[in-house]
């Protein structure tokens, strides 16, 4: 029923992208920015790509039907504004994915809402997704379908908001590499990011080096697909007089980090771990025979994944005109 659905709303998807293209040429001759046109390939590509990922990612069920169907959406926007912005995602879906599956049986043991697989719904892929998928819609608007390099000098807003994708989606990945490598790699127990003192595994705002490099390396994928994106499909034109587009993989490794640090700030103070006495498992929920360990009641996981990511957007293309681009 779930695969008929989601086949359904997929077809729904692609005859509406059709319909919107051809209204858009009859009624609006093109986007609001200046000589953007969005060609026919370009509009066919954002629409049956991420129609073949999302369905490939549900059959492995790493999404959930409504998952699914909010990421055709978030699909379509990023690959018709920027590829760069598509492969981002791309990388971050397959990444992360696998992270979250790796050594699933150790993390069932220490985590009470663990779920098997890391099947992500419709909340999760709007709270991971929501930060860049509203950055693409403002570069529609304002810079049109165009793959441009990063290159803050000749193209200021294009190069903003493009390092802003790169910064929510390198966050996203960032943090899910180190809570779901770093939880199961380090030998230690993590310590906690507000007090450096040591906390059971699985505990909200917890870090250890090996969680902090492998949020590093996840920012530096991420980076490296924007890299690829840009290589493949801006001009050369505009790849010569701009900077070494190779920052961008280093800009995304800082992203990365820089996000997973905040996701700990943000989770060790206002994201409540505690210790069922019980079960031994860490919890979310401060109840009868929960011992508390960190954080106030006031944001859930996936709160704290979606300010983290808004921030990083923020904070990122400033570190990119910082180190030249």
């Amino acid at each position: 029923a779930a695969n008929g659905f989601l086949s359904l709303g997929s077809l729904v998807f692609v005859i509406t992208s059709l319909f919107l293209f051809i209204g858009k040429n009859l009624f609006i001759s093109g986007w609001t920015a200046d000589q953007a046109n969005i060609t026919p390939l370009r509009w066919v590509s954002a629409t049956v790509v991420p129609v073949i990922v999302v369905s490939w990612g549900h059959g492995r069920k790493s999404l959930s039907t409504s998952g699914a169907l909010l990421a055709l959406i978030v699909g379509f926007c990023l690959t018709l504004a920027h590829y760069s912005f598509f492969l981002c995602l791309l990388a971050f879906f397959i990444t992360s994915s696998k992270a979250t599956k790796y050594k699933q049986e150790m993390k069932a043991q220490v985590e009470e809402d663990f779920k098997e697989g890391g099947q992500r719904n419709w909340l999760q892929v709007l709270c991971n997704g929501g930060m860049a998928f509203e950055l693409s819609l403002l570069y529609l608007l304002d810079i049109g379908s165009s793959d441009l390099p990063v290159d803050f000098r000749h193209q200021y807003r294009a190069s903003w908001l493009g390092m802003a994708v790169l910064g929510a989606i390198s966050c996203c990945n960032g943090d899910t590499w180190a809570s779901e490598l770093g939880s199961v790699l380090a030998k230690g127990d993590p310590f906690l990011i507000t007090t450096f003192q040591k906390v059971p595994r699985g505990t909200n705002g917890g870090v250890t080096p090996v969680g902090l490099l492998s949020s590093v390396f996840g920012g530096l994928v991420i980076g490296f697909a924007y890299f690829v994106g840009i290589m493949m499909s801006a001009a050369s034109m505009d790849r010569e007089i701009a900077p070494n587009q190779l920052l961008v993989i280093l800009v995304g490794g800082l992203g990365g980090l820089l996000g997973s640090l905040l996701d700990s700030l943000i989770g060790a103070s206002l994201q409540f771990s505690g210790k069922d006495a019980k079960t031994g498992k860490i919890v979310e929920v401060a109840r009868e025979g929960v011992i508390p360990i960190s954080g106030k009641m006031v944001l859930d996981n996936h709160s704290v994944n979606l300010v983290s990511s808004i921030l990083t957007a923020l904070l990122l293309p400033k570190i990119a005109l910082a180190v030249g681009l």
